[in-house]
């Protein structure tokens, strides 16, 4: 059985792919929800897929699949719309439906690959956002695999040659080798393009840039999303 708050998470993440294809951001549920953190969002999502509601979809930050509502809620009538905005969702409801993947890879003399938002060279951001657009790759950028693209914000990497404004290319992955420039995701929240360097258990995520300080976290803190394979930059 779900409190209300997994419930009304549950309903805001549903409407929010039937409207739009793509699930909210941790900070739109945060205000959604009226939370304070994102901490409190990570404990109901936490209870929401041990509970069989939802799923996260492997590798890809923000991508969250509802696999079923609780029994009746699909067509219980809608609530007065003074108990709150939230409420309201569950009288909307309509059948379920699976949100649209990515448009798959097609080799020619281009490959289109999906821009998935931006990546911090600096200061981390908030998780990789959604599929925003498509980008045409040289064919010997993509060696094999699945690959996304990212624009960089930020200097961090600039001693690695990697400048505010570019597209890096990336092959999905879970594991890198020492000294690989990687997409890694703090703490399920941050997303920051950086070397990675294994110090015993720990991870270092080291920047390219005198200015920036090395940030060292355990195993458990960072998720690798991928590896850089290449870079597009326009003038």
């Amino acid at each position: 059985m779900l409190t209300q708050k997994q419930k009304d998470l549950l309903l805001f993440i549903h409407e929010r792919l039937q409207q739009a294809g793509v699930p909210p951001s941790f900070d739109e549920m945060k205000d959604a929800l009226d939370l304070k953190s994102k901490s409190g969002i990570h404990r109901l999502i936490t209870a929401l897929v041990e509970r069989g509601f939802i799923r996260r979809l492997p590798h890809r930050a923000r991508a969250i699949e509802v696999i079923k509502l609780p029994e009746g809620m699909e067509t219980d009538p809608p609530r007065n719309s003074e108990a709150g905005g939230l409420q309201s969702i569950e009288g909307r409801m309509s059948a379920m439906r699976t949100p649209t993947p990515p448009p798959p890879f097609v080799a020619s003399q281009s490959v289109s690959i999906p821009v998935m938002g931006r990546i911090a060279a600096g200061t981390p951001i908030s998780a990789i956002q959604d599929h925003t657009h498509d980008i045409d790759c040289p064919p010997d950028l993509i060696s094999g695999g699945e690959h996304f693209a990212l624009e960089v914000r930020g200097d961090s990497m600039i001693d690695a040659g990697i400048h505010d404004g570019d597209t890096v290319i990336i092959r999905r992955a879970e594991t890198a080798q020492n000294g690989d420039i990687v997409v890694a995701l703090v703490e399920k929240e941050e997303a920051t393009l950086k070397r990675l360097r294994k110090k015993g258990s720990a991870i270092a995520l080291e920047a390219a840039n005198p200015a920036y300080e090395t940030r060292i976290f355990g195993p458990e803190q960072v998720d690798i999303q991928g590896r850089l394979v290449g870079l597009i930059r326009r003038y």
